[in-house]
């Protein structure tokens, strides 16, 4: 690039970072309130919370990349060309199509960077946080325990926790199991979680229990330390299930047949598939749209708010068509290609207009009619 086209792609680079970059974390939150649950219901860490959090952000990139790159080129623009330095660069030399290639690159460094996150970090990312929930939500510690309540667990399990602590301790722990004629009931001061050979164990410290035999004979029993195992109340999944979008180009592909049933049909998976490879082309859009509302029309001093408007909405129905086309491919295969070329199309008539000639005005009579009146008259 010259000297001139870097300080354009500069002046690009920083209000679609920042666009980037606030899309971002108003995405970040929204997922952090939505973790919040495995901190307030679950008694999970706020590190866990933290991490679901960052690991669903490379799927908030790949909805949010075209978004900040057009409002960030629109920012970048709408202010070189209210301060004439666009019409400073032309009147230097550089060409329309010289003047553009900052923007244009600019976009094809959006459009590489979505392919990575779709094709690599967001599988990765989303396989992770899919784990990391399923093994939170098939803890019976989370299962079996909340705060303040009895919570009924399979056969006839009923357990009831005064208060649970961060680091996992348990206060005042209750648990009543029924079966059949027989019942028994525990209590301790202190209680922990943990597994010993694989299987689930409820540590209690400090308590006692009381059984009713099926001849009705009360036994109790005082300890210090006992180890209550909860293997027989263990009834959750093996594996976390997962969606299509957390598996990688390969799963979407060439699915296993052993995936079909729990993740989705093959055109489904094709269908995500396609729209990984295809998504980031509207970066494409996006910036070529960007350019036609600020340089396509004639240097206006009192803003480019319609403009800008027009070009809004024009992104806007062509993401939501970009969505209804990957619906729709899933019932109609054939219709993937149309993930590809709809975006591309769109781009290329934005360029269009572009280069487009402006209309010349009416051409002037080859007779002034001025001349035949008389002196004075046109005055």
């Amino acid at each position: 690039m010259t000297l001139i086209q870097g300080y354009l792609f500069r002046q690009l680079l920083l209000p679609v970072a920042g666009a980037c970059g606030a899309l971002v974390g108003i995405g970040v939150l929204s997922q952090s309130l939505e973790q919040l649950e495995f901190v307030v219901e679950r008694g999970q860490s706020l590190w866990l919370m933290l991490k679901l959090t960052l690991l669903a952000v490379p799927q908030l990139l790949g909805v949010v990349l075209p978004i900040g790159l057009f409002v960030g080129a629109l920012i970048a623009l709408t202010r070189l060309q209210r301060e004439q330095e666009l019409t400073a660069a032309q009147a230097a030399g550089l060409t329309r199509a010289a003047l553009i290639r900052p923007a244009v690159r600019l976009a094809l460094i959006v459009v590489a960077l979505g392919l990575l996150i779709n094709a690599v970090v967001q599988p990765w990312s989303q396989t992770t946080a899919r784990t990391e929930a399923f093994a939170v939500r098939s803890d019976l510690a989370a299962l079996l325990v909340e705060e303040g309540e009895f919570v009924q667990g399979p056969d006839g399990l009923t357990v009831y926790v005064q208060e649970i602590e961060q680091n996992g301790l348990l206060k005042n722990l209750f648990i009543y199991i029924q079966k059949g004629e027989t019942t028994e009931t525990w209590n301790a001061t202190e209680a922990r979680f943990g597994r010993v050979d694989g299987e689930p164990m409820l540590t209690l410290i400090g308590g006692s229990s009381q059984r009713y035999s099926s001849a009705g004979v009360l036994n109790l029993l005082s300890f210090d330390t006992y180890v209550f195992p909860l293997g027989a109340f263990a009834e959750v999944a093996d594996q976390p299930r997962f969606k299509p979008a957390d598996l990688g180009l390969s799963d979407l592909f060439m699915p296993r047949p052993e995936m079909i049933p729990s993740v989705g049909t093959r055109n489904e998976l094709l269908a995500e598939g396609h729209s990984r490879l295809a998504s980031p082309l509207y970066a494409l859009t996006a910036m070529a749209l960007a350019l036609a509302a600020i340089l396509a029309g004639s240097f206006s001093r009192t803003g480019y708010g319609m403009r800008v408007a027009k070009a809004a909405a024009i992104f806007l129905l062509v993401r939501i068509f970009g969505y209804g086309l990957v619906a729709a491919a899933a019932w109609t295969p054939w219709l993937n290609i149309l993930q590809y070329a709809f975006p591309l199309v769109v781009a290329a008539l934005a360029t269009a207009m572009l280069f487009r000639t402006p209309r010349r005005g009416r051409r002037l009579p080859l007779i002034d009619i001025r001349a035949l009146l008389p002196r004075g008259a046109g005055a």
